[in-house]
């Protein structure tokens, strides 16, 4: 049985990677308890920038189409 790759959503990955840094400015960090959540910053961070190259390679493919 083969399983559907789903695409990361951008926008809720944007604001859940926007959540954990607004929880990280506005209190005193505990190094043991956030571990878990910086390293899900860092994940969700690297998923962003994929997606981000996806969608920009999809525009240049877009304006070459166009450009012709």
């Amino acid at each position: 049985m083969e399983k559907a790759a789903k695409k990361f959503d951008f926008t809720k990955g944007y604001e859940e990677l926007e959540s954990i840094v607004q929880d990280f400015e506005s209190r005193e960090l505990d190094l043991e308890k956030d571990l878990p959540k910086f390293e899900r910053g860092l994940e969700l961070a690297k998923k962003l920038q994929g997606r981000l190259k996806e969608i920009e390679n999809t525009v240049q493919e877009i304006e070459r189409k166009f450009s012709a």
